[in-house]
């Protein structure tokens, strides 16, 4: 039976708004000496007056009426609530495409792709280069809440995603993208359904840890070509940008999910480090977001109360019990668009070895959230990739 498909708005209610000011107002802050640098983690020099904004002039309306010109869908597949954005493509073949973001990320880091990929031809591309978007928020992130089922990691979510694409929505085939954990969730359906997909892109391949755990490296200096000079040094100094919240998030998310709940302040302060941090931004966030956009990233897992599954989501994905197959050689057509400033730089040795490679792509700026630093640039990519294979 196909699953029951419910189409909705995104609306908070007055009261959450209310309270969300109150508890702004009310913040007892911490003392922060000597940490203008941010080199003790997010600075109150930075947060206090980004706060300030927050109570007096950031307004959520204005970015409910910027996601619901949108269509948006929910679904329960397996007893998980999955929250998707739909826009159909302009042309007569749209080659459906879904889009999975990682963590801090929502689905709206991809907002300024959608309308380029549907409609090419609005935005200066050819036609015959558009896409069906599906961008689903990822299980206890934003929308697809709230998350009650244990066990939903990477693996199940591979699962849920292709059940989403072919029973839900239709499609036989597809093509898929994935930034951060959504490029682990793309890597592991082209592993375990190569057959279902037509290409995938990928912000970088990771060859699996196994008992290393979520996220760490395998690479080593020997990996390394020489048009990849530094890359390695950069892989490994970006360890330490994520070694925080790897820790925290696979070994005990919920001691620190009580007080990312309860705390605006709080949850902005753990995610806008984060941003920072990983961003190409040269520790300037506004260099590169606007208040606005970092604020919204923030309000999406406040109003929906999904820090704390978020970040259960590391705690699954480490325990799931679904290893790949034991061929897990990547048949399907693969395209990787490398960030210069990410936090991770993989080789390119371990892609051509482990993969159908079709294209590698450096581009010349843009850090960890791709999609919401450089989104023109992958937009070209996407196009490029994906038009010798319609």
């Amino acid at each position: 039976m196909t699953p029951r498909v419910e189409q909705f708005a995104i609306e908070a209610s007055d009261s959450e708004l209310d309270d969300l000011r109150r508890r702004l107002r009310s913040t007892r802050w911490a003392a922060d000496p000597h940490n203008d640098d941010w080199r003790y983690g997010t600075s109150r020099a930075y947060l206090a007056p980004l706060v300030q904004y927050w109570i007096d002039e950031y307004d959520w309306r204005a970015q409910e009426a910027r996601m619901n010109r949108f269509e948006h869908y929910r679904v329960e597949l397996d007893g998980v609530p999955v929250h998707f954005l739909y826009r159909r493509g302009a042309g007569p073949a749209p080659v459906p495409l879904l889009l999975t973001h990682g963590w801090p990320w929502t689905f709206w880091d991809f907002a300024d792709m959608i309308e380029p990929l549907a409609d090419p031809e609005a935005w200066g591309g050819q036609a015959g280069d558009d896409f069906d978007v599906v961008i689903p928020s990822l299980p206890g992130f934003g929308y697809s809440s709230p998350l009650t089922v244990p066990g939903i990691g990477v693996a199940a979510t591979a699962r849920l995603w292709r059940r989403l694409m072919r029973e839900v929505l239709g499609y036989e085939r597809f093509a898929a993208l994935g930034g951060d954990f959504g490029a682990v969730v793309t890597q592991r359906m082209a592993q375990d359904f190569p057959a279902d997909l037509i290409g995938v892109h990928l912000s970088r391949y990771r060859r699996p840890a196994g008992a290393a755990g979520v996220g760490v490296s395998v690479a080593g200096p020997q990996d390394y070509g020489p048009d990849e000079a530094g890359d390695h040094e950069r892989d490994r100094a970006g360890a330490a940008l994520v070694a925080s919240h790897l820790a925290v998030h696979s070994h005990d998310p919920q001691t620190l999910a009580f007080a990312l709940s309860d705390s605006p302040v709080g949850l902005a302060s753990w995610l806008l480090e984060r941003r920072r941090n990983w961003s190409q931004c040269g520790g300037d966030l506004e260099s590169v977001y606007s208040r606005d956009d970092l604020l919204t990233g923030v309000m999406i897992y406040w109003l929906t109360g999904t820090i704390g599954s978020s970040m259960r989501y590391y705690w699954e994905s480490a325990r799931e019990d679904a290893p790949p197959p034991e061929n897990s050689r990547i048949e399907v057509p693969l395209a990787i668009g490398v960030l210069p400033g990410d936090v991770s730089a993989l080789p390119r040795l371990h892609a051509e070895q482990d993969t159908d490679l079709r294209r590698w792509t450096r581009y010349p700026r843009g850090g960890h959230f791709g999609p919401a630093e450089v989104p023109e640039l992958i937009v070209a990519d996407l196009r490029e990739f994906f038009r010798a294979l319609r």
